[in-house]
């Protein structure tokens, strides 16, 4: 017998395939895609925006102000469900696609889940050039969408519609695959996306999504185990994989029973609280005295759910030379960088394996005392950069502090580039699991805002905290996007956003003068401006109120500390703007490779210069 059809157009099968499928959280059956953001022009807006409005109260589509911020709230969504429920991302042919391609990154740089969908030129050619159109001579296949290809996990474009029955499955596959993770982008040619075809009733069956999770091999637990055994100083550093398999207990209960100290990566911080009997702090460029300690001490590291960074490793100079590495990852591209023992698998059933395998193995007592003790000094430190002094003007750890006293325990701080990063991940005492999010795997700056709108929206739904995204971002990342403030508070969601305004880009700036080069268009200060002596400064509270957020300007940390807790119990979006110091911050004492220029007539660029071949020296050689 045939199979029974239904005939819908491109647009509206592909509409009708979303909204039946499933995902489970914390045992409860939830769509996997939880929404849409979207923009429309000519490339959607006649096609997929038909489809869309027929389902807006089962698959609903918020409106964006800028292709980029939506995606990027998106990512934050995503990152706050960790990764176990979707959003997407629609928006016309052109620059709106272009637009996302920024977000994009984001996604494959931190391997979060976001499926974008944008217009395309026609398949047909027949009105070629079309608007928005960038033609290539030698190659008319070639159009803008081609731009994502660098930064997604899976590409794909629609030319006619039942294209979708094979790319659709193939694009949530690979979003859902722990080792492949990422965003998935499809294109969808505009003559395409208004075809009709027969397709299949049983491609619109609903289905139930699970999250693999892939066990390793057994000979690779039993030589970690071995290895891990031999052991005299271990040591655990728990990245963002961690808490995308859910392994939070697992890894604190192993951690407890074998006596090892856990230190954590930016994207793992939050995996484990702040006073957590193992925990010993952040590790890396903007981490703890305590957790750089052991790991120039450590012999074996158990890397878990981590890519090594450079941020994480000090560009490979904060171990000892002769340390080896055991990595367990669901990526085996992650997993044997540096000649790690690579042990690929999921995360929460690895550790379970390698428990197993230890037997009686446990490190000696002296390490954990002396993480301890190692902490207990890095807590001091934080507790001196941190406290009130009679300084006009506030620093962003003192920022920090009062941020983190007055945030309930289940509120998210949600960072990301700039100088904030640094401070959050060192100052930021998490109080409950999975309540920080710090975007510094692509550094994009503008991730804040749009991430905060995001997380407020999956805070609210099954796995949510519940709680009240607090944002934490510079003037100068303010000024690069700062439309969804506007979008929240259409919306009718609840963040806190605190603007810490020193004056410009005040973080590249300390760079900048720490590697030699006098000061130079990063703070207002030093940019070019005519009127030298009075540079025009934004009135961070008038802008966020014309956005419709209540706003207000705090004059002191005391101030501050009642801004917060007022606007932490106000239904809707608050910004509070505080003026920071541009040259305080809590110290870090590892390295990091950067460029440095090899000749020049700078007397302090060349000074940089050697002091960066000495941290080069100290590298490890990818071994």
């Amino acid at each position: 017998m045939p199979r029974k059809t239904v005939r819908l157009t491109m647009a509206q099968a592909l509409v009708r395939y979303l909204c039946n499928q499933f995902t489970e959280i914390d045992g409860e059956r939830v769509p996997l895609f939880a929404g849409v953001f979207g923009i429309f022009g000519h490339g959607n807006v006649t096609c997929l925006s038909e489809a869309l409005e027929q389902v807006q109260d089962q698959l609903p589509t918020w409106r964006g102000q800028n292709e980029q911020s939506m995606a990027l709230a998106a990512i934050g969504f995503a990152k706050a469900k960790r990764r176990r429920q979707l959003m997407v991302a629609a928006t016309s042919i052109g620059p709106g696609a272009l637009n996302m391609v920024t977000a994009a990154g984001v996604a494959m740089a931190n391997r979060l889940p976001v499926l974008l969908l944008a217009g395309d030129t026609f398949a047909n050619r027949l009105p070629d050039p079309v608007l928005q159109q960038v033609e290539h001579f030698g190659d008319p296949t070639i159009t803008a969408n081609d731009a994502f290809k660098s930064v997604v996990r899976y590409w794909d474009r629609i030319v006619v519609p039942e294209q979708l029955i094979q790319s659709l499955p193939q694009a949530i596959a690979t979003m859902l695959d722990p080792a492949d993770c990422g965003p998935a982008f499809i294109g969808l040619a505009q003559d395409t996306q208004e075809l009709a075809y027969d397709y299949p009733e049983v491609f619109f069956a609903p289905q139930l999504w699970k999250i693999p999770r892939p066990r390793p091999d057994r000979e690779a637990v039993i030589a970690a185990a071995d290895l891990l055994k031999s052991a005299k100083k271990p040591l655990i550093i728990s990245g963002g994989g961690v808490r995308y398999s859910l392994a939070e207990d697992v890894l604190a209960d192993f951690a407890a029973k074998r006596g090892i100290p856990v230190v954590e990566t930016i994207a793992g911080k939050g995996a484990l609280t702040h006073n957590h009997p193992v925990h010993a702090g952040p590790i890396g460029i903007v981490g703890s005295t305590s957790a750089n300690a052991l790991a120039k001490e450590a012999d074996v590291i158990l890397a878990i759910g981590t890519r090594l960074q450079d941020f994480t490793t000090g560009s490979w100079t904060a171990f000892a030379e002769d340390s080896r590495f055991i990595s367990i990852n669901a990526a085996r591209f992650d997993a044997i960088k540096h000649q790690s023992l690579a042990v690929v698998g999921d995360a929460q059933e690895t550790i379970g394996e390698l428990d197993l395998a230890l037997g009686e193995y446990c490190a000696d007592a002296d390490l954990m005392k002396r993480a301890k003790a190692l902490f207990a000094e890095w807590n001091s430190l934080l507790d001196e950069h941190q406290s009130p002094t009679n300084e006009l003007v506030p620093s962003y750890a003192q920022v920090v502090g009062v941020l983190n006293r007055a945030a309930g325990p289940d509120d998210t701080l949600v960072a990301a580039a700039g100088g904030t990063p640094g401070e959050v991940t060192k100052g930021w005492r998490v109080k409950s699991p999975n309540t920080f999010d710090c975007e510094f795997g692509f550094s994009c700056m503008g991730y804040e805002i749009a991430a905060g709108w995001g997380c407020a929206m999956a805070q609210e739904g099954p796995g949510g905290t519940g709680g009240t995204p607090i944002v934490m971002l510079g003037d100068g990342t303010y000024m690069m996007m700062n439309s969804d403030i506007y979008s929240a508070a259409l919306t009718g969601h609840r963040m806190v956003v605190v603007v810490c305004d020193n004056g410009g880009y005040a973080v590249i700036n300390r760079l900048q003068q720490a590697k030699g080069v006098p000061g130079f268009n990063n703070l207002l200060a030093d940019c070019r401006i005519r009127n030298r002596d009075n540079p025009l400064h934004v009135d961070f509270v008038k802008h966020a109120e014309a956005m419709g957020a209540r706003a207000r300007k705090a004059e002191s940390l005391t101030d501050l500390d009642g801004a917060v807790k007022e606007a932490l119990a106000h239904d809707g979006v608050t910004v509070i703007s505080i003026v920071s110091d541009a040259w305080k911050w809590v110290p870090g004492d590892a390295d990091w490779d950067v460029g440095v220029p090899e000749i020049s007539n700078f007397e302090t660029v060349r000074a940089a210069r050697a002091a960066q071949e000495k941290i080069r020296a100290a590298q490890r050689r990818g071994v």
